[in-house]
Formats: structure tokens, sequence, C-alpha cells
């Protein structure tokens, strides 16, 4: 008996016959609606997920590029220091001397 009322109500589900009950043909606007409420939730959350996705990518280039000026910014500092260039100049062998005179400005 279990059994067999067990069968009805999976081919009673399965077979469609549920969408023709009195509830379900009352309330087909609600359910339609629901559908467009949960479709949309989740198209707005994968739309959400790629976003955050994009950003965080975004935010790690950016942390790299930083630490790669940061990076040049050094060297180019260490470079540009007086005893860097009085090294090169001797290694080079150039003729240029170091000034020992005050620098003069000219004011207009």
């Amino acid at each position: 008996m279990k059994l067999d009322k067990i069968k009805k109500s999976f081919i009673h589900v399965f077979g469609g016959n549920i969408l023709t009950e009195g509830f379900i043909v009352n309330n087909m606007r609600f359910f339609v609606v629901f559908l467009i409420i949960i479709f949309v939730f989740i198209s707005h959350r994968y739309s959400y997920l790629r976003k955050m996705s994009e950003i965080e990518k975004l935010q790690y280039e950016l942390r790299d590029a930083k630490y790669e000026a940061l990076t040049i910014s050094s060297s180019l500092t260490e470079a540009s220091r007086q005893a860097e260039i009085e090294k090169l100049i001797e290694r080079y062998g150039l003729d240029i001397k170091i000034s020992n005179e005050p620098i003069y400005y000219i004011n207009k």
C-alpha cells in the first residue's frame, strides 16, 4: 500500500501532473517572479565575483609596479651619487675635474 502510494506520488510529480493542480495554477505568477528574481540574483553574484577577481588581479599588478618603481628609483639614486659619478669618471679616463669653487647664482 505504502509502496503504491510512493509510486503514484513519484509519477504525479515527475509526470507533470502537479503543475495542473489548483495551488500551482493559482500561484503561477508568484513562481515566475520568484524564478526571475533567482536568475537575476545568480547573474548579479556572478558579475560581482568576476569584478572582484579583476580588482584583485589589478591590485596585484599595481603592487608589482610599485615595487619595480621603487627598485628603479633606488638604483638611480645610487648611480647619481657624487662618489659613483667620480668612480665612473676615473674608470672611463675622462678629463673632468670636480670644481672646488662655489656655485654662483645670477638673479634677475
